[in-house]
């Protein structure tokens, strides 16, 4: 898919130069998907494209609910935000999610999490609208106290105070990823947490794996496999947030199973303002051992 920066009206993609792209890499499995995939006079089908990728999204959901993912977003977003309000803020906290897709991650919360007590809000964003819409409806069918809205995460009217994603930050590499990191830096942020797969010498014969059993179109496997190829370590995502939000500490959390070198299948990468890090290290306990030096 392909939209206007500004406007982010989408925009006809066409399929031999998405294929020449892969050509350059090398990637024939990229290009056997993509040869399958329907055109209309040498475009992309845009309504195509959009049900396949909906397709893919639903598969992706029943990933992360597998992996109870909604549980690991919460086990740490609860102790940073008591961290903010132990720090003084009385506001509602603002939680967005970037890079969303049909939103897993916040409807989640939106059904598990009594916002009120917190006082939360619950926001998904991402430049797809096939994929922002999709999140609205199934929002509204669960009657979930959430919203998703089509747009850039960062601007000034959607500023959160937590900014969160998941298995997006691998798709931001050398100076894409100091720009991407670099806009956290707002007066109303406190933290973020960014969920990635975690790179190792088995992690893409275990994507493949795990994606061949599990997921049913071809675009889903690939993207599993390249995606566990293309994260980032946690010493290329450290060094880059401390590059660009010289005001917030940051580090890994997670990485090791239990206090075993077995690596997990994800890492985080936190950061969060000064202020918090003592609180933030205090309340977490007997996790603190998952956390690496925060700095």
């Amino acid at each position: 898919m392909q939209h206007d920066a500004r406007t982010l009206e989408r925009m006809k993609v066409r399929k031999q130069d998405v294929l020449d792209t892969f050509s350059r890499y090398s990637n024939r499995r990229a290009i056997r998907v993509v040869e399958r995939l329907p055109e209309q006079g040498g475009f992309l089908d845009g309504k195509e494209i959009d049900r396949h990728l909906l397709r893919v999204h639903w598969e992706m959901q029943r990933l992360a609910e597998e992996f109870y993912h909604g549980h690991r977003m919460w086990e740490l977003l609860r102790v940073v935000i008591a961290s903010i309000r132990h720090a003084g803020l009385r506001e509602t906290i603002r939680i967005v999610d970037v890079g969303c897709g049909i939103g897993y991650v916040i409807r989640w919360l939106a059904a598990n999490v009594p916002l009120r007590d917190y006082s939360i809000e619950l926001v998904g964003m991402d430049l797809n609208g096939t994929l922002i819409n999709e999140a609205n409806r199934l929002a509204t069918r669960e009657e979930l106290p959430c919203r998703f809205v089509q747009g850039d995460a960062f601007s000034k009217e959607h500023s959160g105070h937590i900014f969160t994603s998941t298995g997006v930050i691998h798709h931001f590499r050398g100076g894409e990823l100091l720009q991407f990191l670099g806009r956290h830096e707002q007066p109303e942020t406190r933290a973020l947490l960014h969920f990635d797969f975690q790179p190792w010498l088995l992690a893409p014969v275990g994507a493949w794996f795990f994606h061949y059993l599990r997921m049913r179109t071809a675009l889903a496997r690939h993207d599993g496999v390249l995606s566990a190829a293309r994260a980032h370590d946690g010493r290329t995502l450290t060094e880059a947030a401390r590059e660009v939000l010289p005001e917030f500490l940051s580090g890994i959390y997670g990485a090791k199973i239990w206090n075993t070198p077995a690596p997990r299948v994800f890492h985080t990468l936190i950061g969060m303002r000064r202020a918090l890090v003592e609180e933030f290290r205090r309340r977490l306990g007997r996790r603190r051992s998952r956390l690496g030096e925060l700095r």
